[in-house]
């Protein structure tokens, strides 16, 4: 049958990117001495919602988080594999990877892929620098180019909401309590303008004392 240019021929749903396939949104904010990441919690595929327990940010070392947007199971693959070149790295070394280096491991991990990359956009957030506390933000893309910022950084679905979000709440300097509060709301609002991530999300406050985790409700529908 005729079908109009630009649209999907009667039953085959549209193509859509593989990296909305499972859906996502990250953002992670730099503070004053301090840094925070959030993620949402869904789990779907495509606009099918699977489950809200959906884990997208992992902790490697005491100073370094990563947040992973993408495909669901090549997050999996990404997590497994920092997590043990981290490992051996503290077995050689004897001490735990910093941030930076971190960063730079994961961005040599998906160049080795690039004729069959993993489709997975990390963002690194922790605190580095020679006094370990200097707030170190990094994106990439799915073949390792890192782009660094000192204020935030986003990654998923609805990135033009979040950016948007950020740039009108966010401000320089910002102590670990009213970081935690920007970041949510930002994250909080930009998912609701986007219905393959939400329902839920969860917010990780580093500062050099520790680690704070919180688990925000969302909407759900």
């Amino acid at each position: 049958p005729r079908h109009r240019s630009g649209s999907a021929p009667s039953g085959r749903a549209a193509m859509s990117s593989i990296m909305q396939y499972n859906g996502a949104a990250v953002i992670a904010m730099a503070g004053k001495d301090c840094i925070a990441i959030a993620s949402d919690k869904r789990y779907g595929i495509r606009n099918q919602t699977m489950g809200c327990e959906m884990k997208k940010i992992f902790q490697v070392g005491d100073k370094a988080f990563v947040g992973l947007t993408g495909l669901a199971t090549d997050m999996q693959t990404l997590e497994q594999k920092f997590r043990f070149r981290s490992n051996m790295y503290r077995l050689r070394e004897e001490r735990d990877m910093s941030v930076e280096a971190f960063a730079n491991m994961v961005t040599s991990l998906l160049y080795e892929s690039r004729f069959g990359p993993y489709f997975c956009e990390p963002i690194v957030a922790g605190l580095g620098g020679a006094d370990g506390k200097t707030p170190f933000l990094c994106g990439m893309d799915l073949l390792g180019a890192q782009v660094r910022t000192d204020d935030f950084m986003v990654g998923g679905d609805c990135t033009q909401a979040l950016y948007g979000l950020c740039e009108s709440m966010y401000r320089p300097g910002l102590e670990p309590d009213d970081l935690f509060e920007v970041l949510a709301q930002c994250l909080l609002s930009g998912v609701d303008r986007d219905c393959l991530a939400g329902w839920g999300c969860v917010v990780h406050v580093l500062t050099p004392e520790g680690v704070t985790t919180r688990d925000l409700k969302g909407r759900m529908d």
